[in-house]
């Protein structure tokens, strides 16, 4: 094994020598100052030394890095990058083919990805939450990878039945089965960058998942751009994704990640079962987010809706997003507070104050629309957006529904009470049913815009309940044990 001690103990003695004791490492000017290094550069070298180190060592989970890690600046920083570009994937390329293709054919991929997003659901299996707050690794992270792969292999399997039992044309089915394969790299890189965050390593997760996102925008724009074959696209699009998996996700994983127990099939069985009620929650609860895209296609609404209604939804879904980019990196924290009897109260401090920040960040969210937000998506779409002002603002506040409903059902998770969840989601999904049809056949598009909020209004009321109800039957139990 590599003499890690001695490293560091140079590092440190490095650090402290005096600024007029130059080292000749050709990083020093004449001033007798420190030049700074371009961090690209660096990062390349960085990531040279680690794999011909762990390579020349013979080994390659083991070592410890020269640079400490879960700085939280860094995994901010990081993990904010990787999921910013995670999160405008679906935007940007809707923007690529409306401009490329036209607004018909950007309505059906709008709908395939809507499709590939609900199908998401079922590769990750709702285990990312549950892998990350399992601090004494009750499972290994063989266990995680198997579940994992699995998961994505019934994932496509399930989204092929779907394009024969729908009916789609080559076409379709193309471009369908292209962009399901890339959601499903997706969902197969989430689970290593679970592990990096399991580790105190969320910031290597957050460059993996960034590399990927932009390497797949970039090389379905260009094979669009070229070939004009929104099925050809997508399939690159996969392609790209499965090449930065192969050479960045897995990689980093393996070498900066302890190595793992071997998989035990009890274990595996064990996550299934524990995790299917999570699993369960999510896809119900995805199918009712998606519910007003499937009742306009039921209600024969032309593509175009489809089109018109993931573009008012984006800007609500970077309030999503921007909260996700807040509360992730504390899931580990959170998970260590609720653990600590002691430090409960705060854990609930924290949630007030998440709610508070929702509330902001969507208040912003629509006085930035209302500024210069419209006119942007205009000049980005090509066609006028000043007549949908009112059904953005609309969507904006359920954003910032949909993002509190996100988080409290983190923090039911981690209070191990997400089984309670699905009662709520199926009086949910019959409100949605009832309402979006209803409204969506008599209003249309703007019924399905209202409709929405008023359905996921619903989902809230129902899970604030919940976890006041959850909260104080366990303050109850925790008095009764003393």
């Amino acid at each position: 094994m590599r003499d890690t001690g001695s490293i560091h103990d140079a590092g440190r003695s490095r650090r402290n020598r005096e600024v007029d004791e130059p080292v000749d490492d050709g990083r020093w000017t004449r001033d007798k100052r420190y030049r700074s290094v371009n961090p690209v550069r660096q990062l390349i070298n960085d990531w040279f030394d680690r794999l011909m180190g762990a390579v020349s060592e013979g080994d390659l989970a083991g070592q410890e890095e020269e640079h400490a890690s879960g700085r939280t600046k860094r995994d901010f920083m990081w993990n904010s990058i990787g999921q910013g570009a995670w999160g405008v994937v679906f935007p940007f390329l809707t923007i690529v083919v409306t401009q490329l293709a036209g607004v018909e054919r950007a309505g059906m991929f709008s709908f395939a990805f809507v499709l590939a997003n609900l199908l998401y659901i079922l590769a990750n299996y709702g285990v990312r939450t549950y892998q990350v707050s399992d601090q004494d690794e009750y499972h290994s992270f063989a266990d995680y990878q198997v579940n994992r792969i699995a998961t994505c292999l019934i994932m496509m399997i399930v989204g092929f039945l779907i394009t024969r039992i729908a009916g789609f044309d080559a076409v379709m089915t193309t471009m369908c089965m292209g962009i399901f394969a890339y959601r499903a790299v997706d969902a197969l890189g989430e689970v290593y960058e679970g592990r990096l965050q399991q580790v105190d390593k969320l910031y290597l997760g957050g460059i993996s998942l960034a590399l990927r996102s932009v390497a797949a925008f970039i090389v379905f724009a260009v094979f669009l751009l070229v070939t004009g074959d929104l099925g050809m696209a997508s399939i690159a699009m996969a392609v790209a994704a499965l090449a930065t998996f192969a050479f960045v996700t897995f990689p980093l994983t393996l070498f900066e990640t302890p190595r793992s127990m071997p998989p035990s099939l009890r274990s595996i069985g064990i996550l299934f079962r524990e995790c299917f009620p999570v699993f369960l929650a999510l896809f119900l609860y995805a199918v009712i987010d998606n519910m007003p895209k499937f009742v306009m296609q039921g209600a024969g609404l032309p593509y175009d809706n489809q089109l018109y209604f993931n573009a008012l939804y984006f800007p609500a879904q970077a309030i999503l997003i921007t909260v996700q980019l807040i509360y992730r990196p504390l899931l580990v924290k959170m998970a260590n507070a609720w653990a600590d009897e002691s430090r409960r109260a705060r854990f609930d401090i924290l949630i007030v104050a998440m709610c508070a920040i929702i509330v902001v960040i969507t208040v912003v969210g629509i006085l930035f629309m209302a500024w210069i937000g419209l006119p942007i998506m205009s000049f980005m779409y090509g066609f006028d957006f000043a007549p949908y002002a009112q059904l953005q603002f609309i969507m904006l506040a359920a954003g910032g529904v949909t993002a509190a409903i996100d988080f409290l059902y983190q923090v039911i998770t981690i209070l191990r009470r997400q089984q309670v969840v699905m009662g709520l989601y199926l009086i949910t999904f019959g409100f949605s049913l009832l309402v979006l049809i209803l409204m969506t056949t008599m209003m249309g598009l703007q019924g399905a815009v209202v409709g929405y909020l008023i359905v996921m209004s619903i989902l809230l009321i129902l899970l604030v309940r919940e976890y006041v109800l959850q909260r104080v039957k366990i303050a109850r139990r925790g008095r009764g044990r003393r």
